[in-house]
């Protein structure tokens, strides 16, 4: 378990985000942080990253691998693309 509040989890989330974004600019995707809801951040993945097949990955073992090295061992990350942003959780904290 996170140690963390979700306000907590989402300033460090937003803090640390701009050092994996290079990652995702370079084949020209776009990344926004939307916030974090019960421990779980969430990422708006644009630009090539929009139905790319590739995103998953480039979520899970990007995105998230960086994360848990920076904040903590079991932190989640979770992707959506521009359009759906109804799927998101009520209540979503954002930095």
């Amino acid at each position: 378990m996170i140690p963390f509040s979700d306000e907590e989890l989402a300033e460090a989330v937003a803090n640390y985000l701009p050092k994996i974004a290079e990652y995702v600019k370079s084949h020209e995707g776009t990344m926004q942080f939307l916030g974090v809801k019960d421990g779980i951040s969430y990422v708006e993945l644009g630009g090539t990253c929009n139905g790319c097949s590739m995103s998953t990955a480039t979520t899970k073992m990007v995105i998230q691998k960086k994360l848990r090295e920076l904040i903590h061992p079991e932190l989640v990350v979770e992707s959506i693309f521009p359009g759906q942003e109804e799927t998101l959780p009520e209540g979503i904290v954002k930095a």
